[in-house]
């Protein structure tokens, strides 16, 4: 098969990069995508740098054996712990994913601007180098303990959520943050939750479209984008509990369940 027509590959902890998913699809619609939902593992934020890396390898390995020409990292925890180690062991195309920080950090009215995100993420030194870059902003991170696994359950709407939300983003209101940055591909799937919560005059931000745009970018600069009209395929796999990742993507595209 010709490089070109050969299938994205995109990995996470779970079902939360199903929302970058989302985003490649709407501005990809030709390429054929293969996301594995790695949810039987979730979530990678509590585990130890060498465990992230390890599950990294073996969700790579898998898209490579399905002939994926570029893979995205559809994970903030996995890109800030394994995408060097991913780069300098498999010789394909990586995209990742990261906090969205300079554009709040930018734009900030107030100086001051929230982060949350998984603890992996924050401890990360991939992170802590890019918020090196803006000691002039209050950035005020949270960890947003339990969340992943909520999501996980289909509990969006849950009351639990609600209270985990609301405990991890007052503080952040009461320092007059403008801009929140959601650290974790799950975190989008909770955006009608926690405006309920933040003031109108905050601004919600993930890394959805700009992982898109990267993702458009690197297949043109290799030659790998595929022009070619025709109905695109979409595979979605899961090693636990697929009617979540079901109902996520919606009955259009089967969600098949498999041991890797």
């Amino acid at each position: 098969m010709e490089k070109s027509l050969q299938p994205i590959g995109l990995f996470d902890s779970g079902i939360g990069g199903t929302s970058i998913w989302k985003e490649i699809h709407n501005l990809l619609p030709n390429e054929d995508t293969i996301y594995l939902a790695d949810s039987k593992n979730a979530p990678y934020g509590q585990r130890l740098k060498e465990e992230i890396i390890e599950l990294s390898f073996k969700n790579t390995e898998y898209l490579i054996e399905q002939g994926a020409k570029l893979i995205v990292i559809a994970c903030n925890t996995a890109t800030t712990n394994a995408i060097e180690e991913l780069r300098a062991k498999y010789d394909i195309p990586f995209i990742g994913i990261e906090p969205a920080i300079k554009p709040a950090a930018i734009h900030t009215r107030t100086g001051a601007i929230g982060i949350l995100a998984t603890k992996g993420t924050l401890s990360s030194q991939l992170f802590s180098k890019k918020v090196a870059g803006f000691k002039n902003v209050n950035i005020i991170e949270q960890v947003g303990f339990g969340l992943v696994s909520l999501i996980e359950e289909g509990k969006l709407e849950s009351e639990e959520t609600t209270v985990l939300l609301q405990k991890y983003l007052e503080p952040m209101i009461t320092a007059n943050i403008d801009y929140l940055v959601l650290g974790c591909s799950h975190y989008p799937y909770l955006v009608p939750q926690i405006q309920k919560i933040l003031p109108e005059s905050v601004t919600i931000i993930d890394s959805g479209e700009a992982v898109a745009r990267q993702t458009q970018a690197v297949l043109q600069q290799k030659g790998l984008l595929n022009t070619l009209p025709h109905q695109s395929s979409q595979a979605f796999y899961t090693n636990y509990n697929p009617a979540v990742l079901q109902t996520i993507v919606g009955g259009r595209y089967p969600v098949s369940e498999r041991d890797f």
